[in-house]
């Protein structure tokens, strides 16, 4: 089963519809760490920002999403969408491998991150809300932040526009202009 991540697309569906196209209709599900159509008040407008067209995509998508409420995420986008993104966690079991998403902006610390995690018994956290790509493996549990894929909202020093997937138990960050491999994790546990 391949599973493609993703978080903080705010509505840019230049970013989405390249993303789908080149990576995500090639998975079996989708997962979205949330601050999905909307862009916040302190990200920039720049070109592709068309969130009533994201949520088409979204809604004509054929991959079934799974979406953590982040913080920019409202009651009204629920309205447009036909999936559901109210709820602050996602908890998915794949193959014995417990997965938890949240967005991640209620988390004090990374400390409280792992916490969170290990009161779901997770092998794998997953959130947003940086637009930084990472993973970090503590105690057997990997957290993964996938970025985003919207390069004009990346904050990682080198600027990448990135995504994560989950493929034969291996969690994979992959910079979505070039796709090459920025880091990778063996799953153990699950899978």
């Amino acid at each position: 089963m391949r599973i493609s991540i993703v978080s903080d697309t705010h509505g840019y569906f230049g970013a989405w519809d390249k993303l789908y196209r080149e990576y995500l209709q090639a998975s079996d599900l989708i997962l979205h760490a949330g601050d999905v159509l909307y862009h916040g008040p302190r990200n920039p407008i720049v070109a592709g920002y068309n969130p009533q067209k994201l949520a088409e995509a979204l809604n004509q998508c054929s991959v079934p999403v799974i979406i953590a409420q982040g913080n920019c995420d409202s009651e009204v986008d629920s309205m447009v969408l036909t999936m559901p993104i109210q709820s602050p966690y996602s908890y998915v079991v794949i193959n014995g491998m417990r997965i938890v998403v949240n967005h991640g902006h209620t988390f004090k610390d990374e400390e409280a991150l792992f916490e969170a995690a290990k009161h779901f018994k997770a092998h794998v956290i997953i959130t947003g809300h940086t637009h930084v790509a990472r993973l970090n493996k503590r105690d057997g549990i990997i957290h993964l932040n996938p970025g985003s894929p919207v390069r004009e909202l990346s904050k990682r020093e080198d600027g990448r526009a990135t995504l994560a997937t989950l493929y034969n138990g291996k969690l994979t960050i992959t910079d979505v202009d070039s796709g090459s491999v920025i880091q990778e994790e063996l799953i153990t546990g699950g899978m």
